[in-house]
């Protein structure tokens, strides 16, 4: 690039040079105020917390389908749609194709790293961030749920694992276990009736988080159907809980809502800072939390026989989102940090190389790259903030089931999901997934 500007304006009057200059500052400026990725997708996620999908569906696709820089992250905004709209399948099949992109090796290409290093890095193929590329296998293990397809479901768990084993050892990463994934895979074993797999799962769980309601009661009733005599009475002492009956019925099977709450955090630019080597730091993208006021949703179970409500649960989280997120960000930014000091070298080297044959040029040349330079803000923004679950234990049977979301207070927000009509089957489980936006 900076070959073909010497070689074509050497010759150039001095009028002719600053003609160029007005049109090189005006193209860098053009470049900086192009859309972006967040004012592309805005009004899909407004028909997303509109409960819109389908529309939003029909704005994603095309995005989606577009070879590009950016297919990466419309493919994860369209899967979600295509997920919350109840397409499981289709869904999967695009999340199948964003793993496949993020695992891409030599993904960069040498002019388009020019290109990041000179004005900014949304001009560079977005490979999704870490914490992204695990959540696909989460979202995917939720799809084959509600297709009841166990088998892959445990099997998108196994691919988690894989990709956390590879950090740990080939990119010296220290992610911590994702606990949803954790938690569904313990609740697959316990529905396939492996009790020592669901024990295993259950207290790698309870090592991550112990603070997950269900877990205590999960650990004593799980060692106990998988004969672990003394890991059942130790577990049984230490939280006072006994086994229950229901657990030893036959005619009882179980109800698991996995509710995706809120909205995930949001990218944005980091306040910029005079550094002490005298330049304006880069742009730099941070995640903000995105405020919802619904914090948890109340499942209410009617009975075909009854009219009154037979039972009811509120959800509990597994698997804090924007917390993890937030937290993988920010442990990334020693390269990035690297990467934009060696940024800002590649633009006062070009900047020189063209002072000396256009005096004056290099001056504009490094002006307008850094009004160019922005903080890459593309992301998977359509990810909840939390996951959540409620389980219901349940005589064998077919029932009416209300979903209601509350506010911090307990009182109803008004944004339900329809109610819907469940079979329960004894010593089985029946998942139901749904989210809510605001």
């Amino acid at each position: 690039m900076f070959g073909l500007i010497k070689s074509k304006y050497a010759n150039y009057t001095k009028n002719n040079l600053l003609g160029y200059k007005g049109r090189f500052l005006f193209l860098c400026i053009f470049l900086s105020g192009c859309a972006t990725y967040q004012s592309k997708v805005e009004r899909a996620r407004t028909l997303l917390e509109s409960h819109d999908a389908e529309k939003a569906i029909g704005l994603l696709k095309p995005l989606a389908k577009e070879d590009g820089k950016d297919q990466l992250i419309y493919i994860f905004d369209y899967a979600t749609a295509l997920q919350i709209a109840g397409k499981y399948k289709e869904s999967n099949q695009e999340l199948m194709a964003a793993d496949r992109m993020s695992d891409r090796k030599n993904y960069l290409s040498v002019s388009r790293f020019g290109g990041s290093l000179l004005f900014n890095e949304e001009m560079t193929q977005y490979k999704g961030e870490d914490y992204e590329r695990l959540l696909i296998n989460v979202m995917s293990a939720i799809n084959y749920l509600m297709l009841r397809d166990r088998e892959n479901a445990l099997v998108e768990v196994r691919r988690l694992n894989e990709k956390l084993q590879y950090y740990r050892l080939e990119e010296k990463k220290e992610y911590e276990q994702n606990t949803a994934a954790l938690y569904l895979s313990a609740l697959l074993w316990e529905a396939e009736k492996n009790w020592d797999s669901a024990y295993i799962d259950f207290e790698r769980t309870y090592k991550r988080d112990s603070n997950i309601s269900y877990i205590q009661e999960d650990l004593v009733r799980s060692a106990i159907h998988a004969g672990r005599g003394d890991a059942a009475k130790k577990w049984s002492k230490e939280f006072s809980l006994g086994p229950k009956p229901e657990w030893r019925d036959k005619d009882i099977g179980e109800l698991v809502l996995i509710y995706q709450q809120g909205w995930g955090p949001r990218k944005a630019e980091r306040p910029r800072v005079v550094t002490p080597y005298g330049f304006v730091s880069p742009g730099f993208p941070m995640l903000q939390p995105t405020r919802t006021f619904t914090r948890r949703a109340k499942v209410e179970v009617v009975s075909e026989e009854t009219v009154p409500v037979l039972s009811v649960e509120e959800t509990k989280t597994i698997y804090n989102v924007q917390d993890t997120s937030i937290k993988t960000l920010e442990d990334s930014y020693g390269p990035l940090i690297a990467k934009r000091i060696a940024a800002f070298i590649a633009k006062k080297v070009a900047a020189n190389a063209i002072d000396k044959k256009n005096e004056g040029l290099g001056a504009v040349l490094f002006f307008a790259t850094q009004i160019a330079d922005r903080a890459d803000l593309r992301q998977w923004s359509t990810l909840p903030e939390t996951i959540q679950v409620a389980k219901l234990q349940l005589k064998a049977g077919k029932y009416k089931v209300h979903i209601r979301v509350l506010f911090e207070s307990g009182q109803y927000s008004g944004e339900d999901m329809p109610p819907i009509e469940v079979e329960i089957k004894p010593r089985d489980k029946t998942f139901l997934n749904w989210r809510s936006f605001r």
